[in-house]
């Protein structure tokens, strides 16, 4: 264990603090830290040159954290700093990676500002919650030794085995659920049957999952276990304790049976049953309704997706390039997911939509979402780009934008190597991990795509996530020779 003086903090939230060493200062980079605390740590990798450690317990406080009427939780470490002290943080540190990563020193002039989301709390529209038989109570010495029990709430600082009950609002969530939780706790262990227990891989309750819709104020539950011991749990019996607890708010109760011995909600070969209720929740986002499923991706913030999604189309909108504003032009819109952007675009008077994502399921979902909502001038295609194209050569040389939306780990080479060779006059890229934004950004630049505009969307107040939207348009006159033609041959 190390206690360590947090000095900064670098982009993605990790701290930096300073150990004093005969060959000099040795740099530790502490996760979810703030400037200004003194932190005990565990080293959890170390190398030559830098170590990251975890976390076990805070013990100053920084000047500008303040008091907060909910419960700590690990994944809300900037809770106790206002807003406006996030917003410099995750503004300095995002802009930074932008010059560093992206090689845009004018990066600065490029930024239009920042997108506050509506909701600063209890925005999320779904929060999973574990069970363990090690952990301690929320009250409990941070520097503690972790106790067998029954236990529900959050991996502890530290962790991957114990958890820290949640008996209150996290202020990130549904504050009348997570109240709950310490009856649920409760009814469940009244039960006999064990809460899971990581370092044997055994035991029976897993994960409590819960999914919200902001739009109609209902809630989605989902009670994973182990099959060992099911013939013992009553399934029916505490889907109508919930109900009797949660009444019109509890749109449905689902039991998942998952036997995986890795800490995953999502099982390889689990089952689920729907118990009582709807396998859903309905959300809306500018207009459209989305029926969402336990499994379904979608934005965890719906208020502040809807700023994210305006901004999108003032982007592929704005100052129409020649090939976007003819009658046969095409808006391409790329991990697609569910197709709500597509959906967006379309009913905003894109009159040719063509979303693409390699998961078939949401490809399907995005089909019957769109035919629920009506609205018309869109297809969607189960594929990769290159595949895409090869299938559709209809569509070269008729892309005007492209939409790109990709997870957190960016673009694969050879997928950007194919949106590149698709010349699109303009490219919309949302981004919710800046840093492999940035990385893509300097490839992008060589094949004759300059960044013109960008914003941040704060869609995760209290942590150290950002999402970013830019715009950039092609410059053919600044492409080089990475323009993607050896991928479009390749599916």
């Amino acid at each position: 264990m190390l206690d360590l003086e947090v000095l900064d903090v670098a982009f993605g939230g990790k701290g930096i603090a300073k150990v004093p060493t005969e060959d000099g200062d040795f740099t530790v980079f502490i996760p979810n830290a703030i400037a200004g605390q003194k932190v005990r740590a565990r080293v959890s990798l170390c190398k030559r040159r830098h170590a990251e450690a975890k976390i076990t317990a805070v013990l100053r406080r920084a000047p500008e954290e303040r008091e907060v009427p909910y419960q700590a939780i690990p994944g809300a470490p900037y809770i106790t700093l206002p807003l406006e002290v996030q917003r410099q943080l995750k503004e300095r540190t995002t802009l930074e990676v932008y010059r560093r990563i992206g090689e845009q020193d004018d990066i600065e002039t490029l930024y239009e500002g920042w997108v506050d989301s509506p909701l600063p709390f209890h925005y999320r529209n779904k929060m999973e919650y574990s069970f363990s038989a090690i952990g301690r109570g929320p009250d409990a010495d941070p520097e503690a030794e972790f106790g067998d029990g029954f236990h529900l709430g959050f991996k502890a600082r530290g962790t991957w085995w114990a958890v820290e009950d949640l008996n209150a609002d996290s202020g990130l969530f549904d504050a009348p659920m997570e109240n709950l939780l310490p009856g649920i706790r409760q009814w469940l262990e009244a039960t006999g049957l064990p809460a899971w227990h990581a370092p044997r891989r055994e035991g029976f309750y897993r994960f409590l999952v819960v999914r919200r819709s902001l739009a109609e104020d209902r809630l989605l539950i989902n009670l994973v276990t182990t099959s060992n011991g099911l013939e013992a749990f009553d399934v029916p019996a505490f889907g109508q304790w919930l109900q009797s607890q949660l009444g019109e708010r509890l749109a449905g109760f689902i039991h998942t049976l998952n036997d995986d011995t890795g800490e995953r909600v999502e099982a390889r070969e689990g089952s689920s049953r729907l118990i009582l209720g709807d396998d859903h929740v309905v959300e809306r986002l500018h207009g459209l309704s989305f029926e969402i499923q336990m499994k379904s991706f979608f934005q965890t913030n719906p208020p502040c997706a809807e700023r994210l999604y305006a901004q999108v189309l003032a982007y592929a909108f704005q100052d129409p390039v020649p090939l976007a504003g003819t009658a046969d032009a095409v808006t391409l819109d790329l991990f697609c997911g569910t197709g709500t952007i597509a959906q967006l675009l379309a009913k905003e008077g894109q009159r040719r939509v063509i979303g693409v994502d390699l998961v078939e399921d949401a490809i399907h979902d995005a089909r019957k979402s769109a035919d629920r909502n009506g609205v018309q001038g869109l297809e969607f295609h189960a594929a990769d780009v290159g595949r895409f194209l090869l299938e559709h050569p209809e569509y070269q040389g008729r892309i005007g934008t492209v939409v790109l939306d990709p997870p957190r780990s960016g673009i694969s080479p050879k997928s950007l190597r194919k949106v590149i060779r698709l010349r699109a006059e303009r490219l919309v890229y949302v981004s919710c991990n800046p840093a492999t934004q940035a990385r893509d950004l300097v490839i992008l630049r060589e094949a004759g795509y300059v960044l013109r505009q960008f914003k941040l969307v704060d869609q995760f107040p209290h942590t150290s996530h950002i999402e970013a939207v830019a715009l950039l348009e092609l410059d053919p006159a600044l492409a080089g020779e990475n323009d993607g033609k050896d991928e479009l041959a390749t599916p």
